[in-house]
């Protein structure tokens, strides 16, 4: 790193802090900080929550991922744009209508304060896991760029520095601030997307464009989903350990084969239904939803951000395309280290960014990595303490007595809420540095996995509120926790087995139909516990 790169990144987190600050003092009440009084412009939630559904697992994992496999993963995009509409037309209106602070509030309008409270907790334990996967992932460029390696000790304090600049700024912010800086990170995102893409192209030693197509098609290879570890290397038939015969550019993959991920039925089915969960029940994503005007845009600005999503997305699988090119016909180009990428490619594109970009546009590309990082990490330590705020401190003091009832106090409280959430957030990242080892998957499907651990149990609860009359506190409770006990086993299979039967993609729908089941069991319980803040 050059004196310009250090400047071109310390005006970047100068201006997420002066956005912070500016937006500090329009905040006149909770329903100000936490849903910016619903007075948002569709196109900025739109952006925004681009950039939290993309996040670092799309900067630095969907590189790993295109190096290592092909383009399937564009199932997974489509199977969130189907997802993504039909949250839009059946379910996001009966949230936005419900006009409480958080989605858990209709939950406790339907079952009740302690199934209201039995959802944040359950919402607050996925979204640890959840959103600390995501700032390690981001991590791993940091270290990378900053320390030179990936060992854990480098990552540790990658991790901490990322997890202080954004709670930093999130906390005087609010919502709304933090939506204006969204929107500003996504869009530097995507520029630097775009320039890695290009200036990768351009570093390709002449090849021409049908020895590039050549190489992903007729020469090209993919990693075996039970190759993690394999020393790299040629076997005795010519091709690398652990990688077999494919093409690269292969986008859609008809098989039956449940142990795939991106499959057209994994896609457009599994998909689907992990993407319904995600815009039913994860407060960090409907959060940005409930602050549109009205519904209506509300709808039309999560369609839109999965849309948004899907060329974005390219961009960085070919990214990880062509830098599997650059490194076939110059396995050397680096030394030792372009060869490791053949077994661990988790900091691919972040190595070349390090070492092939020049200064100054290098330290261009890590504000876009920073974006990245920190546009997902602020919408969860937001989303976390407006719901650890409105659905169990308020009112827990004010069953006590001591409730919380001047704006000021309650915005105060708030914002201290959201630096507990930051550094809990940041302690569970360190976690997930180990956990992601063991699980034995690739950066991006541990990711997307760890969702649903919270996600399985709530959208029994959801669609059962939603769409029936049946269920009660009892069988809210214990659909949450036999969706999170599904998940377990499912996440950990390779450990366990040895291989995965069952890919991510699968796991949100088995646990979400057998928690759907439970809900149902329970029989209306009569007049509700009480109403909801």
């Amino acid at each position: 790193m050059t004196l310009i790169d250090w400047l071109i990144v310390a005006l970047f987190l100068a201006a997420l802090v002066t956005i912070g600050y500016l937006f500090s003092h329009r905040n006149k009440n909770i329903e100000d900080y936490f849903v910016a009084g619903r007075s948002m412009p569709g196109w900025i939630v739109a952006i925004a929550a681009t950039g939290t559904t993309i996040s670092a697992g799309t900067f630095v994992g969907s590189p790993e991922l295109g190096f290592n496999t092909n383009l399937t993963y564009v199932l997974n995009l489509l199977g969130s744009i189907v997802g993504g509409c039909l949250v839009a037309a059946l379910i996001l209106p009966k949230l936005y209508n419900a006009r409480t602070i958080t989605i858990y509030g209709f939950i406790g309008d339907r079952f009740g304060e302690g199934s209201k409270q039995a959802n944040s907790v359950m919402f607050l334990i996925g979204q640890l896991l959840t959103s600390g996967s995501r700032l390690f992932i981001a991590a791993i460029a940091i270290s990378v760029i900053a320390f030179g390696s990936i060992q854990f000790q480098f990552m540790v304090w990658s991790i901490i520095i990322l997890g202080i600049v954004s709670t930093f700024y999130t906390m005087m912010g609010g919502i709304k601030g933090l939506l204006y800086i969204d929107t500003f990170q996504t869009l530097l995102m995507i520029f630097t997307g775009v320039v890695g893409l290009v200036l990768i192209a351009c570093d390709l030693g002449g090849l021409s464009f049908s020895e590039v197509w050549h190489t992903l098609t007729s020469g090209g290879m993919v990693k075996s989903p039970a190759a993690s570890g394999v020393a790299p290397g040629l076997a005795a038939d010519g091709t690398l350990n652990g990688w077999t015969s494919g093409s690269k550019v292969q986008m859609f993959d008809p098989s039956l084969d449940f142990s795939k991920p991106y499959t057209i039925i994994g896609g457009l089915i599994g998909v689907a239904f992990f993407k319904i969960a995600q815009y039913t029940t994860d407060q960090e994503f409907v959060q940005r939803q409930l602050a549109c005007k009205d519904v209506k845009k509300a709808g039309s600005s999560l369609i839109a951000s999965q849309l948004l999503a899907l060329p974005v997305v390219l961009v960085f699988l070919c990214i990880g395309l062509l830098l599997y090119v650059k490194y076939m016909h110059d396995p050397y180009a680096d030394g030792a280290l372009s060869a490791a990428f053949f077994s661990d490619a988790r900091d691919v594109f972040p190595q070349y960014i390090k070492n092939h970009i020049p200064a100054g546009v290098r330290g261009l590309m890590i504000t876009g990595l920073l974006a990245a990082a920190l546009s997902s990490f602020n919408s969860a330590i937001n989303s976390m303490a407006s719901s650890f705020v409105a659905d169990l401190y308020l009112p827990v003091r004010e069953k006590r007595g001591k409730a919380v009832k001047s704006d000021k106090e309650q915005i105060t409280s708030s914002r201290w809420m959201v630096a507990l959430m930051g550094m809990m957030l940041t302690g569970f990242a360190i976690v997930t540095c180990v956990m992601q080892q063991s699980s034995g998957l690739n950066l991006v499907d541990f990711a997307t996995g760890i969702m649903c651990f919270a996600y399985a149990g709530m959208i029994g609860v959801f669609l059962t509120a939603i769409f029936t009359k049946r269920g009660n506190r009892r069988s809210v409770i214990a659909a949450l926790v036999v969706g999170a006990l599904i998940i377990i086993p499912l996440m950990f299979q390779k450990e366990f087995f040895g291989r995965s039967y069952i890919a991510w993609s699968w796991w949100c729908p088995i646990g979400g139909l057998v928690s759907t089941l439970v809900c149902l069991l329970g029989k209306p319980s009569g007049p509700r516990e009480s109403k909801t803040v």
